[in-house]
């Protein structure tokens, strides 16, 4: 299976920037997309941005301008740098990877890791 384990969480101040890493492990040739979600207390968890294979990315709404993804296919690393952080940005964000379509035999199942905490202070 895929492993993956973030950092870089941590307690910041309204406007200050973060980084949050992730490093997959195990079975890397099971990875495809990769991506950073994020879930508040007492909300559900949401898309914060992903990236496929080939270096497409995607943003929520809600970040686009302030969030840059990126990956090191080559480290197995996928890396979030924020900007301009807010209040409303708290909330433990996850990595997860997705595996190949058809033609690979690697379990049609996303590997989360377990969360890094950001905390965001007005």
């Amino acid at each position: 299976q895929v492993r993956l384990a973030e950092s870089g969480g941590g307690l910041v101040q309204a406007g200050d920037s973060l980084s949050l890493s992730c490093a997959a492990s195990g079975d890397t040739i099971c990875i495809s997309d990769m991506g950073w979600y994020r879930q508040a207390p007492g909300k559900e968890r949401e898309l914060v941005a992903t990236i496929t294979s080939g270096g497409s990315t995607n943003y929520a709404d809600s970040v686009k301008g302030r969030v840059t993804i990126s990956r090191d296919n080559a480290k197995n690393k996928v890396f979030l740098q924020m900007l301009s952080l807010k209040p409303e940005d708290t909330a433990v964000y996850f990595c997860r990877t997705d595996p190949p379509g058809l033609g690979y035999v690697c379990p049609p199942f996303a590997s989360w890791g377990q969360g890094t905490q950001v905390t965001v202070s007005s």
